[in-house]
């Protein structure tokens, strides 16, 4: 069996990579903005399931795709694309806690399994200088809510409650297990 990760994300090639897993990347040609849901659970996971609509798996491969968002106060927080919508993003978390959400489809020609899980995190108050000197770096574009736990957004965090890795972007143990099943 094959695995193949449906994704471009650098942390999720390096948390499979850190496990032991061997797999191919495939990028997937997918409209994100096409998914709506206003339940941060519900988006994650049709999110990912339409990355792996939109890529063939052959008879002997499992497809691994995933979505992460952060959510606060009922906004749902993507990828910032621009710098102000960095500032807005990082303003909004400052001092407070909110939850990320990250799913995980693992598709193959016989199966699709949805793995979903969702972590707290709470913020420091961030200083406006602090959030300034953060949004001028290349760190927030790439990442849902505008921050990565991962890198430099770690000096942010007071407070995790559940799983790191699905902060990061990928539940790790429980894809392990997942992928256990089918003889990863």
């Amino acid at each position: 069996m094959k695995l193949i990760l449906g994704s471009q994300s650098k942390r999720r090639r390096e948390l499979l990579s850190q496990i032991g897993l061997e797999y191919e990347i495939l990028i997937p040609d997918a409209d994100e903005k096409q998914i709506t849901d206003s339940d941060p659970e519900t988006k994650v996971i049709e999110t990912a399931r339409l990355k792996a609509s939109v890529l063939t798996a052959d008879d002997n491969s499992i497809l691994l795709t995933c979505d992460t968002v952060v959510s606060h106060n009922q906004i749902i927080y993507e990828k910032p694309a621009t710098i102000e919508d960095a500032r807005q993003m990082i303003r909004a978390l400052s001092g407070s806690t909110h939850e990320v959400y990250s799913a995980v489809i693992l598709k193959s020609r016989d199966f699709e399994e949805i793995i979903s899980d969702s972590t707290e995190v709470t913020f420091y108050d961030l200083s406006e200088e602090e959030i300034e000197e953060y949004i001028q770096t290349d760190e927030p574009y790439d990442k849902a809510g505008g921050y990565g736990i991962q890198s430099f957004g770690a000096v942010f965090v007071k407070e995790i409650k559940s799983d790191y890795n699905t902060v990061v972007g990928l539940p790790l143990a429980k894809v392990y297990r997942a992928l256990k099943k089918y003889g990863f």
